[in-house]
């Protein structure tokens, strides 16, 4: 049986990919009318990358960026998405079914290709280099943005505490100063408006 044509894996791998417009987010879109998929958030990070490119740190590859950013969810075809403030048990799970997802998406594509893209989504999830912790603050930034749009969103309705979201905020640090800061003074307004209490004052005003 002779080789398949690299262009029929690229192609079969960008149908694939197609997929990841059906899954759903809990991340609600910026006029509250419906929760966006996974394959919109992917689109908006990449543009964030572009238009927020002078808060990456200095010599960052933005085109690393942008890869990383389009690919890195393409797992939830296969795991779905989970909320980011889940339990932990939860996010051990997901980290293992996103690991099997990357072994069967990355390996329709042709070998060296698929090492390449493979390469990209565990260094995005490692965060070992100032492309991928820039990604990462994006990929924490975008939700935080929707949420403040819309009210508080998913901190509300999961009641989310204040400290779990901090540690976000320090995600976004870790990949740029100046996005960081940004990011520290919009929760500051989060607590003012109500939308985050701190975790004891979850607790006092959870029923039972």
């Amino acid at each position: 049986m002779a080789d398949q044509d690299p262009l029929d894996s690229q192609l079969r791998f960008v149908l694939e990919a197609d997929r990841l417009k059906t899954v759903l987010r809990e991340s609600p879109i910026s006029d509250g009318s419906r929760r966006e998929n996974s394959a919109e958030h992917s689109w908006h990070l990449a543009l964030m990358a572009v238009v927020l490119a002078e808060h990456a740190p200095p010599g960052t590859d933005l085109g690393r960026v942008g890869a990383m950013l389009v690919l890195h969810d393409l797992v939830e075809i296969d795991a779905g998405d989970l909320f980011l403030y889940s339990g932990a048990a939860a996010l051990a799970r997901q980290e293992e079914a996103e690991r099997a997802a990357a072994d069967r998406l990355y390996a329709i594509l042709p070998a060296p290709q698929a090492a390449d893209m493979r390469g990209l989504w565990e260094e995005f999830e490692e965060r070992r280099t100032p492309e991928a912790r820039f990604a990462r603050a994006l990929d924490r930034l975008q939700p935080m943005l929707l949420n403040m749009l819309n009210d508080g969103g998913t901190w509300m309705s999961h009641g989310v505490p204040l400290e779990r979201v901090l540690a976000s905020v320090n995600l976004i640090e870790e990949g740029s100063a100046s996005l960081g800061a940004y990011a520290r003074t919009m929760i500051a307004t989060a607590v003012e408006r109500g939308f985050l209490l701190p975790a004891h004052a979850v607790g006092q005003n959870s029923p039972g």
